[in-house]
């Protein structure tokens, strides 16, 4: 028996030679098709990122425990903290987060008016809103620009997911397990207005034609209904109750 050319070798079934690719120049060789860079859809973006966080809470303890949480996610890429809302858009203008951690009490500020100063920011990080006393209605938070609120009772597991949800474009509210927002009357409301304007009691008697007495009773019934002490809070609880956007 003739030896076999070099240029076959025999196949595994029946002993038949099979040809081998020849070698040289023009040879192709067979291998896998060169991979395609392909561009992921922007939701996968989105949800796949690595996040910068601002938390945003005039309270240390606060801040510290959030930069403990979150700093160890392999998703998260940076964690900062603001005690205000100056310092919060100083560094909004300097990192640019993607999401901020608001609380909704600051010292002398309003979670959710710091919440439209950073939304006004190009570009603007997603506001989660968050607080340990009382909450805020879905659509007084969205009047805010927020894209969600969360009590700081919640467990951390649930707080650092719906962090990621924001960072990854979607809206979030908890349900409320708080107070509900009371029944006003018409006429309460309208006290309300003028106290949130910053107008006196004499000053709402004369807008609404009322006696400086009648306006005081119905001031005093406001405060019961909310169970505030005073205007500033009046203001800050009908705020956070979507009683006033």
């Amino acid at each position: 028996m003739s030896p076999t050319p070099d240029s076959v070798v025999r196949s595994t079934r029946g002993g038949v030679p099979r040809p081998l690719r020849p070698e040289g120049a023009g040879a192709s060789r067979v291998g896998p098709p060169p991979r395609v860079a392909e561009t992921a859809p922007e939701d996968d973006v989105l949800a796949n990122r690595r996040l910068r966080v601002l938390v945003v809470d005039d309270h240390e303890v606060v801040q510290w425990g959030f930069r403990l949480m979150l700093g160890q996610l392999r998703w998260v890429e940076r964690c900062l903290s603001a005690r205000n809302g100056a310092e919060a858009i100083a560094l909004c203008r300097r990192y640019e987060p993607h999401v901020a951690i608001v609380d909704l009490l600051l010292d002398g500020e309003s979670g959710p008016e710091v919440c439209e100063r950073l939304r006004a920011e190009a570009p603007a990080p997603r506001v989660l809103l968050i607080s340990g006393a009382g909450g805020i209605s879905p659509r007084a938070a969205r009047a805010a620009g927020a894209a969600g609120f969360i009590s700081k009772d919640s467990p951390a597991s649930e707080i650092a997911r719906m962090v990621r949800d924001v960072g990854a474009g979607k809206t979030v509210f908890m349900e409320s397990t708080g107070p509900q927002a009371p029944a006003l009357t018409e006429r309460e409301r309208e006290i309300l207005s003028l106290i949130a304007a910053g107008a006196t009691n004499r000053e709402i008697a004369g807008a609404l034609y009322l006696s400086p007495h009648t306006v005081k009773e119905h001031t005093s019934s406001l405060y019961r209904k909310l169970g505030v002490r005073n205007r500033a809070e009046a203001v800050q609880r009908s705020q956070r109750l979507g009683l006033r956007s």
